[in-house]
């Protein structure tokens, strides 16, 4: 059933509310988020898999490799160095503003708003969260309507492991992330499309929304004369073909030496026939 409007408006104000209060400013909150976010992943693993099988057709490893083990390696990131990022940062004066003295300290933006893709609907859903909560943020995640079974997993799952009053999913087509925008958060994160990027970063505007949009990427290969061709010839059509090619890291063209050129060609073709 599709959530509206006033009631997306509902949940909003409330989770403000409860942000507004400063239960996520203490370092104990986000890091017992950023540990909840690991045992999600570590306990409901064969589920997510399940569910990412039903949508992409995935193996169970290449769900671990793809989603559930670059997930894990955000989350371990951000524990080891949360205590140094939000540590005040002392700032030296000028000699008229002595004997003052100043620092930066880093405050949460407030409500956060994640829209997840659908060729890594965990990875690029829960990867922004991690960020999110490790600020101190409220988030409200909005897996991909492409990606129904892993949408579904997310929203049953995700309130069961993070605080539900302040990180919350909720599913829906693109008329749900529009309407999500119109209410104006603090920030949007976005990882996919440059279609889809449009349309996020306009309906971001009508309210002022800071938005991250990081869409697509250029991921040339470069061969020279010495270059190992059979081991080039299959790191080029592996990572074309991983994911059906949907992967910002994709390769779009190949710069090669001519003296090996046809060579080249001829060994990618056969490697390709592999993946």
């Amino acid at each position: 059933m599709t959530t509206s409007r006033q009631e997306l408006a509902d949940q909003l104000a409330t989770m403000r509310q409860v942000h507004a209060s400063g239960r996520t400013l203490p370092l104990a909150w986000r890091i017992r988020q950023l540990e909840a976010i690991n045992r999600l992943l570590e306990e409901r693993e064969d589920e997510l898999a399940q569910a990412l099988a039903s949508d992409l057709g995935r193996s169970a490893f290449d769900a671990w490799f793809a989603d559930i083990a670059s997930t894990k390696g955000e989350v371990d990131y951000a524990l080891k160095h949360l205590k140094r990022w939000v540590k005040p940062q002392r700032r030296r004066l000028p000699l008229t503003q002595l004997p003052g003295s100043a620092r930066i300290q880093y405050e949460p933006l407030g409500a956060v708003l994640v829209i997840g893709p659908w060729n890594y609907p965990v990875y690029l859903s829960l990867s922004p969260l991690v960020a999110a909560v490790a600020a101190g943020n409220a988030a409200v995640i909005k897996p991909s309507e492409l990606a129904p079974a892993t949408s579904a997993a997310l929203a049953r799952l995700v309130p069961q492991y993070l605080d539900p009053e302040l990180v919350t999913v909720v599913e829906g087509d693109g008329a749900v992330t529009q309407d999500l925008l119109s209410l104006g958060f603090d920030h949007a994160l976005f990882t996919g499309g440059t279609e889809i990027g449009k349309k996020i970063m306009a309906g971001a505007a009508a309210t002022l929304t800071p938005v991250t949009l990081e869409l697509g990427g250029k991921s040339p290969v470069i061969v020279d004369a010495a270059a190992d061709l059979d081991v080039v010839a299959r790191r080029i059509a592996w990572v074309k073909a991983m994911n059906s090619g949907q992967t910002c890291i994709a390769p779009d063209y190949v710069l090669v030496h001519e003296s090996v050129r046809d060579t080249l060609v001829e060994k990618t073709n056969a490697a390709s026939k592999v993946y």
